[in-house]
């Protein structure tokens, strides 16, 4: 659709990529306003908070009834994937008629990638957990085989926060949540031929972002003062043991395990950086979703119901013993349980024992999580425009790019036939001005501003 998105080279996104990964229930609760501070996480009533089994789809209405019971959705070992899992393992997806969802675990990325170009019935998957803007990137071919087009629908927020930055013991009492000040470390570093070296887990998009804002923010220059490579989340602990990196940005629980296992220490979370910030979402294959509207709202709600057992504090424990299967993040129970109550020992001396700072999945402080804001995908499209991954001329169609994928509609609609509340679901597809940690201001209504307020950037404004 978009000239100016066809215009990047597929060829030197897929070389970066590539090279660098082998270097390495309670639908009635509300949702209008921001929780108040007693209640439980997600602002769920008291009365609610409780560990639900969803009833069986014995009394769908026929007319509702999905096109079919079958869906293959991927994700990735990180607590970004909890809605699906959750779905699944406690019956919410049933529960709405979608009996034979399958959750695939994905070997990295770029193997989601891969298996959503080819669908289930290629053996691949329909859709399922993504970094922004990846459902945009596939839709216009940037980072598919051949360039080829593969159109995809965001569906739903499925988290927010539970991020982290972490960076090596040896770098201990010099490298912290500001940067500010430290220029001259990473000067040093790189004249001796020991560069700086830090990882995320796709080019281009979610992880990436995080670090390159928080260096950014400090006066560092992700592209000149650091090397930057793609190492999958499962693989990061092992590359920090061996010496090869000094940090990496990633979700939980593989933040918090090097704490664990005593190799060094986290930095920031992501929470720090930008409060309540948009994370990773649910997008399906649109020819998928054409075919099945019905059953795509099936999925949704099952969603959306497994997002608000997820916020319930008291459901969080259940929730990391269900993800620290073997079948699931195969990790133990203890590196998910605190960050899930917002409790971090940050390795350093430093303790953070704050709700606001866990992850959650249906409401924050700043009210929808599950609600896929459009303004959100506008910050990830003019986050690419910043350092030079999309042309600027992007944001000149940003909405006919959004609009083309972000699919809110839909999910207005399972919330609407869910029986969710008119006050709970948002009347409008912005959150509105957003504010980072280092004091800038994204407002949607004029992503050029944001663009000139930002002292390192690769876009020309």
């Amino acid at each position: 659709m978009s000239q100016s998105f066809s215009q990047v080279s597929r060829r030197k996104f897929l070389v970066t990529a590539g090279a660098s990964a082998v270097g390495s229930v309670l639908l009635k609760g509300c949702l209008g306003n921001p929780p108040e501070p007693n209640a439980g996480a997600g602002g769920t009533s008291p009365a609610a908070q409780t560990s639900p089994v969803a009833a069986p789809a014995a009394n769908i209405n026929p007319a509702d009834a999905p096109e079919t019971t079958k869906i293959k959705l991927g994700y990735i070992p990180i607590v970004e994937a909890a809605p699906l899992i959750i779905a699944k393992e406690k019956g919410f997806f049933a529960k709405y008629g979608m009996t034979e969802v399958e959750v695939s675990k994905q070997a990295n990325w770029g193997s989601a990638r891969d298996n959503v170009e080819i669908g289930s019935a290629g053996g691949g998957v329909d859709g399922g957990q993504w970094q922004m803007p990846m459902p945009h990137l596939i839709t216009e071919g940037l980072i598919t085989k051949g360039n080829q087009k593969i159109p995809m629908y965001v569906l739903a927020q499925l988290n927010t926060q539970g991020n982290g930055i972490a960076i090596a013991g040896k770098h201990k009492g010099k490298i912290g949540l500001k940067l500010e000040g430290t220029k001259s470390l990473f000067d040093q570093l790189k004249s001796t031929n020991a560069q700086f070296t830090a990882a995320y887990t796709f080019p281009q998009v979610n992880q990436d972002f995080w670090i390159r804002y928080w260096l950014a923010a400090g006066g560092i220059d992700p592209d000149a003062d650091v090397k930057l490579l793609t190492v999958p989340a499962a693989q990061t602990v092992a590359n920090m043991k061996t010496g090869t990196m000094d940090a990496f940005s990633t979700g939980d629980p593989w933040p918090y395990r090097i704490v664990k296992d005593g190799i060094g220490y986290m930095a920031a979370l992501t929470a720090e950086i930008w409060p309540n910030h948009p994370e990773e979402y649910l997008a399906i294959r649109a020819d998928w979703v054409d075919k099945h509207p019905k059953a795509t709202k099936a999925l949704l709600k099952g969603i959306m119901e497994a997002q608000q057992w997820c916020d319930v504090l008291t459901n969080r424990q259940e929730m990391a013993q269900i993800l620290s299967g073997r079948n699931y993040f195969n990790v133990p129970v203890e590196v998910l349980v605190n960050p899930f109550q917002g409790k971090y020992d940050m390795g350093d001396g430093r303790q953070i024992n704050d709700p606001k700072m866990a992850t959650y999945y249906w409401k924050d402080g700043a009210g929808s999580v599950s609600y896929p804001y459009k303004s959100h995908d506008l910050w990830f499209i003019t986050e690419s425009v910043r350092w030079g991954f999309l042309p600027g001329e992007t944001l000149t169609n940003a909405k006919a790019i959004i609009d083309k994928v972000n699919r809110g509609d839909l999910w207005i609609e399972a919330a609407k036939e869910a029986g969710v509340a008119a006050a709970d679901i948002p009347t409008s597809d912005s959150r509105g001005v957003e504010k980072f940690f280092d004091g800038i201001s994204f407002d949607p209504a004029d992503p050029t501003a944001y663009l000139k307020s930002l002292k390192i950037k690769k876009a020309k404004v």
